[in-house]
């Protein structure tokens, strides 16, 4: 075991919370652009310095779960770094990144880019509470109140 169960899964729980984050201002950032508050310019080169950040927070909760033998987690959060690093291999070559100010207005994509931002907010919600439901149950793990064979219940003061 590489780290303790309460460890992991509090280390799990700050990376969730900011990734979410992270996706709250990628979500007010498109709509700065989709109100013309911001140019396609600077909204893409805000939103591409996060991209491999993004991933490498995801990779390494892969990572972290593996190692330390949470199978369902990481089979859990798999699909995600998959499609991230789906997302980064699959942009061309002459783009700026997954985020291309060209192709956001004339191709379209920035209700596509607000879709995936509001699935990924969705996935990332349901996962902050999947791992805050972990991190509950390693804490409770055993008996938190010593009890004796008379039903006397000690506690630790």
């Amino acid at each position: 075991m590489f780290l303790p169960e309460i460890a992991v899964f509090c280390i799990t729980l700050l990376i969730y919370g900011g990734i979410l984050l992270l996706l709250i201002y990628y979500v007010l950032t498109l709509a700065d652009l989709e109100c013309d508050y911001l140019n396609a310019q600077e909204c893409c080169r805000r939103l591409n310095f996060w991209v491999i950040p993004k991933f490498g927070c995801q990779a390494l909760l892969c990572a972290m779960l593996l190692i330390c033998g949470h199978w369902i987690m990481f089979l859990m959060n798999l699909p995600m770094a998959v499609w991230l690093f789906y997302e980064l291999q699959s942009q061309r070559r002459d783009s700026l990144g997954v985020y291309d100010p060209v192709d956001i207005h004339s191709r379209g994509l920035l209700k596509v880019h607000l879709r995936n931002c509001m699935i990924y907010l969705g996935y990332y919600f349901v996962m902050f509470f999947v791992g805050l439901y972990c991190l509950i149950s390693a804490l409770l793990k055993g008996d938190p109140i010593k009890r004796h064979e008379d039903d006397e219940i000690i506690t630790g003061f």
